[in-house]
């Protein structure tokens, strides 16, 4: 098992790197991305004022890790926990609020909440700020809409993560990475990707030694038989992932061609994107991103997601500096990692007291 701060960080900062590039192209067609910026597309960051700025995709998942380390901190302090997605849907409704001129809470929980580079307002799914925002959130069994596109696809990422301080049996996870996407996305293709992308960053923390192909088709079986008897669409999920095995193996394509054979548009297309760049550029990173967000779909999410899974293969060490020093929420992300590399050392009984803790984890950030 890795237990090493790198690849939590990695994965943190890689996701944050995938989302701020391909922020830029989001929406443009391949064509149209060639006509900007040449004929083998973008290469980098196309900076704002020197900055790379995130979208929701990594404000998401950092507000569900802050939301997943408050449950722990409660449940080590207090004795009693409820189910850990209702701390999600807590701190992801917070999250929501931030993004609206109007209606904050006058009390809060998160402490991201009080750092403006998580709260700039670039969200790239106006639907899922419309079922954040309602009395009930939604549920695999309870689902407020019918969307399978990717809004919430990163929060997975985070529970995959979470897995360095919650060593639970691999199921119930993904269970979990499946249930904080339904509590915004109701398409069983949105949640059952979730579920898969909690499955591929998790086992990549726990059993590095198996190789990406592998893991991404055990991935492809595990979805078929935990979710396969209720929910049809985890064949279709498993077909994608085995069809992104299938592209990278195939020298004779293109990453283009094989990006636009893959539409990258809904969740689990956008998944199997992801996986097509890890695939062929295993040890890239700088290149796994370019393959990532050259395409006509969903540029910011295929990069984030691809970019979480290879940071949390390769560790931070692979993530070229050139994109670290111009993204704006390095520093809050590399400390949210940190913060979730320790885990809480205060607990119900003893003497031990984490001031920083404590002013994050249990005053929601107010001083």
């Amino acid at each position: 098992m890795i237990e090493s701060l790198s690849h939590l960080r990695g994965s943190l900062l890689g996701l944050a790197v995938g989302d701020a590039m391909g922020y830029t192209v989001d929406g443009l067609s391949i064509s149209e991305i060639r006509q900007n910026y040449g004929p083998n597309g973008l290469l980098g960051y196309d900076l704002v004022n020197g900055y790379a700025d995130v979208t929701s995709y990594t404000q998401l998942a950092a507000f569900t890790i802050n939301g997943l380390l408050l449950a722990i901190t409660r449940g080590q302090m207090t004795g009693k926990m409820l189910p850990l997605h209702r701390y999600v849907g807590l701190s992801s409704r917070e999250w929501a609020a931030s993004q609206r001129p109007w209606g904050r809470p006058a009390t809060t929980f998160c402490w991201l909440l009080r750092q403006p580079d998580m709260c700039r307002r670039h969200c790239m799914d106006t639907r899922m700020l419309d079922a954040l925002s309602r009395d009930t959130l939604g549920g695999m069994e309870a689902r407020l809409n019918s969307s399978a596109t990717p809004g919430s696809l990163t929060s997975a990422a985070a529970v995959g993560l979470f897995s360095h301080l919650y060593p639970v049996d691999q199921n119930e996870l993904d269970l979990l990475g499946a249930e904080v996407v339904a509590l915004s996305h109701g398409g069983p293709l949105a949640f059952l990707s979730g579920a898969a992308l909690t499955h591929i960053v998790s086992r990549s923390l726990r059993a590095p030694e198996v190789p990406l192909k592998n893991l991404v088709l055990e991935t492809a079986q595990t979805i078929k038989s935990q979710f396969g008897h209720q929910y049809s669409q985890s064949f279709e999920l498993s077909n994608l992932l085995n069809l992104a095995v299938s592209l990278a193996e195939d020298s004779r394509l293109s990453p283009v061609t094989a990006m636009e054979q893959l539409h990258c548009g809904n969740a689990a297309q956008v998944l199997s994107g992801s996986i097509y760049a890890c695939l062929t550029n295993p040890g890239s990173f700088d290149t796994a991103m370019i393959t990532a967000v050259n395409h006509s779909g969903r540029s910011a999410a295929v990069g984030a997601a691809a970019g979480a899974i290879l940071g949390a293969r390769l560790g931070e060490k692979a993530l070229p500096g050139f994109y670290i020093e111009c993204l704006e929420p390095a520093q809050t992300l590399s400390e949210l990692a940190y913060d979730l590399y320790t885990g809480c050392s205060m607990e119900k009984g003893n003497k031990l007291f984490d001031l920083d803790w404590d002013r994050k984890y249990v005053h929601g950030g107010r001083e």
